[in-house]
């Protein structure tokens, strides 16, 4: 039973990943039977048991996969980001109706032997109208209330939960977090005194910063009760606490007659959703003083890439009812809100380079992590992280800073006729 077993396995892997599927990615199996040979390579996917791959391609769903590795019917050993590589590999490889039908017989030969219970799972359950602000209040803190040591393993030492900007390639994620935020300030032309709002402020390094180096009055907001303690904790330790504060609050809930004078949002955008789009940015124009700026930074879908259908895995487990939009939508809503769009910075790169730099500080950090979640939520963040990064190497993801200007009465922009200054340190 068991050579039968092994030998429907290894003919399974080669009709499932083809011949060109294992440039950079092996597979064991539970027997410590090696494919395609015992050469070393970058990941090996392991096995655990003879229904593994039963358990991770039968249910034929993106969600069903992800799960069969949250739950240990397999493992990946080594540079998991070169496992997504696969995915166009296992296309070609099961194209064709007769083609999936006969590696579905193989697959029911194998035994049903799934730990993904589907009693255990540990995805999120939502109630309400989809974007209230209470379901949002929901969704959020599903994502950000694991843990503020867990965060803090792996994020950088301001625990900037966002894209890093890299001067170069080897720069170490500290310094390429601090030039994103200094590079954000310098977008916003940032002076001593003014107003500064930060929709979505996680733990507060963006305001911190730009309290403590550009000399302004800054109040951020999150849906993170924690994050919010934690933000002030640290505001107070930088004896901020007079021109720096984070609230917890929805920013539809913002109400200041006065206005401010600039506007910041890292990392938020994807939790508002389409239909929402129009409500958040007529409330970001509505919250803006003439004449100044709102930098919107979030991460965009490919317009040319069709959407996956039925649950997915970010969906049940990492971002719930987040959703990802063309940077086309995002700009002809800011245009109808009323703003004039002046720059538009692609850092996709970026994005790749910062979610490597925190896959592998979490696996570094695997056994201190499991102090504070559970080995299911690691492997949640582990294999959303490298999705991630896949994504935004490949171009599946983008993410943009889009500046956005609130023009005067007479359309003036107040905004100096060239870049310089952003590049100027």
């Amino acid at each position: 039973m068991t050579e039968t077993t092994v030998s429907l396995t290894l003919k399974l892997l080669s009709q499932i990943f083809g011949s060109a599927g294992h440039e950079h990615v092996s597979v064991r199996l539970w027997d410590g039977t090696l494919w395609p040979d015992s050469e070393p390579r970058r990941a090996t996917i392991v096995l655990k048991h003879p229904g593994a791959l039963r358990a991770m391609f039968l249910p034929g769903t993106e969600l069903e996969l992800a799960e069969a590795y949250l739950f240990d019917d397999f493992d990946v050993e080594g540079d998991i980001i070169q496992v997504f590589d696969l995915e166009e590999t296992i296309v070609e490889a099961t194209a064709g109706f007769s083609r999936k039908l006969r590696i579905a017989r193989d697959l029911l030969r194998l035994p049903d032997l799934a730990c993904h219970d589907p009693s255990r799972r540990a995805n999120v359950r939502l109630a309400g109208r989809k974007h209230s602000i209470d379901r949002d209040r929901q969704a959020v803190t599903y994502h950000y209330d694991q843990s503020n040591d867990f965060y803090a393993l792996w994020l950088d030492q301001r625990m900037v939960y966002s894209c890093a900007y890299f001067p170069k390639p080897d720069t170490d994620l500290d310094s390429a977090q601090e030039y994103k935020l200094d590079y954000i300030c310098r977008k916003l032309r940032l002076k001593p005194g003014q107003r500064l709002l930060d929709i979505g402020c996680g733990w507060g390094g963006l305001v911190i910063y730009a309290a403590q180096k550009y000399g302004v009055d800054a109040t951020g907001v999150t849906l993170s009760r924690p994050q919010a303690e934690l933000a002030n904790q640290r505001i107070a330790e930088a004896g901020l606490s007079d021109h720096c504060r984070v609230e917890v609050r929805d920013y539809r809930q913002i109400d200041e007659p006065e206005g401010y004078d600039v506007l910041v949002s890292v990392g938020m955008f994807e939790h508002v959703g389409e239909t929402l789009l129009p409500v958040y940015f007529q409330k970001a124009f509505s919250l803006l003083k003439p004449g100044c700026v709102f930098l919107n930074h979030g991460i965009a879908s490919n317009a040319t890439i069709r959407e996956v259908k039925g649950p997915t895995f970010n969906d049940a487990y990492v971002f719930p009812d987040g959703e990802l939009v063309p940077i086309n939508v995002t700009l002809r809503v800011a245009e109808n809100s009323g703003f004039e769009v002046r720059d538009v910075e692609s850092l996709r790169e970026h994005y790749a380079l910062t979610l490597r730099h925190w896959v592998r500080r979490l696996e570094a950090k695997h056994d201190e992590a499991l102090k504070y979640v559970d080995e299911v939520t690691y492997r949640i963040w582990r294999l959303f992280m490298s999705g991630s990064s896949h994504g935004f190497s490949r171009g599946r993801l983008n993410v943009y800073q889009a500046l956005l200007v609130k023009p005067t009465t007479r359309g003036e922009s107040r905004l100096p006729l060239t870049r310089a200054d952003w590049y100027v340190s």
